[in-house]
């Protein structure tokens, strides 16, 4: 598990990894991402968020992102209930493999 900051910046959300080798743009969280960052910060501009792939069935707190289909635009499609969450080729960067099955998450206070 891993604690992880995204900002919102002209109304746009990106995630802040400091040893990111690649462009600004490819931080932006969008295609549901973004939606459900404003929901995590209550509409707010910064939001830290703990991700895991190891299974957190017991912790309270964690929701879970499930892959449902890889595509062809450098990136992957989740759901989160029934909300799709499109997340790009960060994801590989953030959890040094492939794009995970599950992403676990838990909003950090």
């Amino acid at each position: 598990m891993k604690n992880y900051t995204f900002n919102k910046e002209q109304g746009n959300w990106y995630i802040d990894l400091p040893n990111w080798y690649g462009t600004k743009a490819e931080l932006q969280m969008v295609a549901g991402a973004d939606n459900l960052l404003d929901q995590l910060s209550e509409n707010g501009t910064t939001v830290n968020v703990t991700l895991s792939t190891d299974k957190v069935f017991n912790t309270p707190g964690f929701q879970a992102l499930k892959r449902i289909v890889k595509t062809p635009l450098n990136g992957c499609i989740y759901h989160l209930g029934f909300t799709a969450v499109w997340l790009c080729n960060v994801t590989k960067f953030v959890f040094v493999s492939l794009f995970p099955r599950q992403i676990h998450f838990k909003l950090v206070c």
